[in-house]
């Protein structure tokens, strides 16, 4: 028989049984749209996070200051005083370093009129917008003379700006932190973030008025220092290491007071974290597909008992082994590939509406599909060898005899 009428008599034969049909793809309905729809969501994870890693700065080092002690408690990194405004203005001598903004941080209340909330309050310099990629969206950023003079001026995140109910012709207006009046000078552009640790939900104020009325001491939490070129990144980071410690007086096998964070090195990692990941959940979502499989293998040979009859007519008439376990074995195909296209439909939907759910967008993979497409074949083909050789098999004689 030629490949097209083999095609037809096998997909005929699963048209005169549709419930069963149906019920037999759905295994493989299910496995490979959970595949498609899981490496999808990986694979969005990891967009999302590099993006908002990504959004931090250009070529960004962090330089943060140790973990301080009480007795015999440790706390947080960043709690101890060792890293000084002073340490950051001589970062900024360094070689292949283009922009350093120390950070002086607390969390105030902040009114504006009749409306009032809770942010964080960010003490820096002029330099901040280049180490952390912000743009302006009104009015102008920090300057140098607000930084000598130690004005009581303010810039605002974009989130902040509208949780006071605050728009462009704000600025020039006053709002209270910490029961101080501030001069707001601009408002910067979104870069879209929600939660606790959102960038768009913090004021920015000089870092010498911030340490002079807010916090008070010369310290700070941590120093942002944007590198020029990327493959400066090492040698600044070296570099930054050894003039801190000469500037804290650390000699020989002394520890570190201080820690320096590499981006490029933090978005490997997490690169690598959400691959695997991603890959562990895609092995988790194929068993589903496995027991769909299973589930075709079970119907087929339930199908070749129950046409047991029907192979023994067709082998006396002259079919030939290779015909009867072909038509099995494209009904399983059939069966798997039907399955395969309808749970990659499902699955895209799914990984979209999570997608926009969660905030990254739709990710469409080409490769995925394929390979679930490819794999649900393979499923097709290897549950349903084995019932088609059975059929294939069968003695015609005994077939004829069967009731």
């Amino acid at each position: 028989m030629s490949a097209r009428d083999l095609l037809q008599l096998a997909l005929g034969r699963l048209g005169t049984g549709k419930l069963r049909t149906a019920l037999t793809m759905l295994g493989v309905i299910i496995g490979v749209a959970s595949v498609v729809a899981l490496v999808a969501v990986g694979q969005g994870a990891t967009s999302g996070i590099t993006n908002r890693l990504a959004g931090l700065g250009t070529n960004l080092l962090t330089v943060n200051a140790g973990s301080s002690f009480s007795g015999f408690t440790r706390g947080a990194a960043g709690s101890s005083t060792t890293l000084t405004l002073a340490d950051a203005t001589a970062l900024r001598s360094l070689t292949g370093v283009e922009a350093v903004a120390p950070e002086l941080s607390t969390q105030k209340l902040v009114i504006a009129g009749t409306k009032n909330t809770t942010t964080t309050i960010i003490g820096t310099t002029p330099d901040y917008p280049t180490v952390r990629a912000y743009t302006m969206w009104q009015g102008s950023f920090l300057t140098q003379a607000s930084l000598d003079a130690g004005l009581r001026v303010a810039v605002l995140g974009a989130t902040t700006a509208d949780d006071l109910g605050l728009g462009a012709s704000s600025v020039g207006t006053d709002v209270a932190i910490g029961g101080l009046p501030f001069r707001i000078v601009g408002i910067l552009q979104p870069k879209g973030g929600t939660g606790f640790a959102s960038p768009d939900d913090q004021i920015l104020i000089p870092v010498s008025t911030a340490s002079a009325l807010l916090v008070g001491g010369s310290s700070v939490r941590s120093v942002g220092v944007s590198v020029a070129t990327p493959d400066q990144m090492t040698t600044v980071t070296a570099e930054i290491t050894a003039a801190l410690r000469t500037r804290h007086g650390l000699t020989g096998t002394a520890a570190d007071d201080f820690t320096v964070q590499n981006q490029d090195q933090l978005l490997a990692t997490v690169s690598s974290v959400t691959t695997l990941l991603s890959v562990l959940l895609a092995g988790i979502a194929s068993i589903s597909l496995i027991v769909g499989g299973i589930g075709i293998m079970n119907i087929m040979l339930v199908s070749v008992r129950e046409r047991t009859r029907e192979i023994g007519i067709r082998k006396a008439i002259g079919a030939r082994g290779r015909d009867i376990m072909a038509q099995f074995l494209i009904e399983a195909l059939a069966l798997s590939l039907a399955g395969g296209l309808f749970g990659i439909l499902i699955g895209l939907i799914i990984s979209a509406v999570i997608g926009v759910i969660a905030g990254w967008g739709f990710i469409f993979s080409p490769l995925t599909v394929v390979a679930a497409a490819g794999f649900s074949l393979l499923v097709g083909i290897v549950f349903g060898v084995w019932p088609a050789s059975q059929a294939a098999r069968l003695d015609p004689v005994v077939a004829l005899r069967y009731e």
